[in-house]
């Protein structure tokens, strides 16, 4: 018990094999399987309060690494990507990747990831989960249009799948079977909308919990991001505080370029994509909605875009948006190219999306100036137009 042990554990669902060495790699703890229900009672009878553990990032690590909170020193949790390139090898059974975790722990040379708290882990879920939903909606929507495309039918006027539209989808002259499958797609939209609503119902909820509400009010300021997509760069990001400068965290949404370079050799090439792809999508969509109504924006893509074209361009856009929400979320304040009645309308939607300002018992302007005011930007707030209204805040 008077020898620190490192311990590794490759867990699969329905197992999990524990190996453990010294800090000289000596084996201390002969490869083990253990049945995954067995593995709390395992580890309370079997590890020590001074050992290390590391185990590999998958879907069930999470509850693996709290079960072992209090029981064990620490709890690594590995990045299986560098694992992979750090000990390649011939030899892939459960307990050699065990030991390789336990031996790679033990000399510090272990690649850990982060582990995000219990909210993260949530919105994570929730963000992903609205993500799948909305794709199934879209691949039924383009089914649709699939259909239409084989008998040479153009589209109803107006949006095609709009509720007034459904009985026109319906009475096409089409065979029982294809009649059939469009009533089916057209049951699954309604479905998937009705999934979709409520799952940004929660969304929008958690935006304003305390945990996430610091965070929404201070990229919420900038053009193009939305409930929806500031919580998905929120739940990826997580703890700001992990990327000390603003090329981490571009890196950690592979926006940044891939770079060769040998002797005097230097070339820089696509995004490298090696990273979290939801942040990267949230941000390439906040950036055509920043390019579309911020004149900043709008004039910083018309200059990429004709010397790079308009999908590196954006790609650019992206990139130099997620700087900035670097900067706002370190320094929590204003962003320097602030539009004060942009932001406050921004605000107001937020306040109105799913009754927000009235499930906390507040005025919807009141919801608008408490942010403001976080922002520092109460006093330069003039009467502004939003949905054809006027809005003075100064009258509440």
């Amino acid at each position: 018990m008077g020898t620190k042990r490192y311990i590794g554990l490759d867990v699969h669902k329905r197992q999990v094999v524990a190996a453990g060495v010294d800090q000289q790699q000596n084996e201390l703890l002969k490869p083990v399987q253990v049945k995954i229900k067995n593995f709390p009672s395992w580890a309370k009878a079997n590890l020590h309060q001074t050992d290390s553990v590391a185990l590999e990032a998958t879907t069930n690590s999470w509850k693996i690494h709290d079960d072992l909170q209090g029981i064990v020193a620490e709890v690594l949790v590995a990045n299986s990507y560098k694992i992979k390139l750090i000990s390649s090898s011939s030899a892939k059974t459960d307990k050699h990747d065990a030991l390789v975790l336990a031996k790679l722990l033990a000399a510090n040379l272990l690649p850990t990831v982060w582990v995000p708290p219990v909210p993260v882990r949530e919105l994570r879920d929730l963000t992903r989960y609205r993500s799948k939903l909305v794709w199934d909606r879209n691949k039924m929507k383009t089914q649709l249009h699939n259909t239409l495309h084989k008998h040479n039918l153009a589209l109803p006027l107006g949006g095609p799948f709009t509720q007034k539209n459904e009985a026109w989808w319906c009475d096409l002259p089409l065979n029982e079977i294809e009649k059939m499958q469009i009533s089916h797609r057209w049951q699954s939209i309604h479905h998937l909308n009705q999934q979709i609503a409520e799952t940004e119902t929660r969304i929008a909820q958690q935006s304003i919990s305390d945990y996430w509400s610091e965070g929404m009010t201070l990229i919420m300021q900038l053009p193009g991001v939305g409930i929806y997509t500031g919580m998905t760069i929120l739940a990826a990001i997580g703890d700001i505080d992990r990327f000390p400068t603003p090329p981490q965290l571009v890196g950690y949404a592979g926006l940044g370029a891939r770079v060769r370079s040998s002797g005097d050799w230097y070339q820089t090439g696509k995004i490298s994509k090696q990273g979290r792809r939801e942040l990267r999508t949230a941000l390439v969509n906040s950036a055509w909605v920043a390019v579309r109504y911020s004149k900043h924006w709008r004039e910083q893509f018309e200059k990429l875009s004709t010397r790079i074209g308009k999908n590196k361009a954006i790609t650019a856009i992206a990139r130099k948006l997620l700087v900035v929400i670097w900067h706002v979320l370190t320094k929590k304040e204003a962003d320097t190219k602030a539009d004060v009645q942009a932001i406050a309308r921004s605000f107001l939607r937020w306040a109105t999306e799913h009754r927000l300002a009235r499930s906390q018992r507040i005025h919807r302007h009141e919801f608008v100036r408490e942010r403001l005011k976080t922002l520092g930007l109460l006093e330069e707030l003039k009467p502004f137009r939003a949905n054809g209204r006027l809005h003075d805040l100064a009258i509440g």
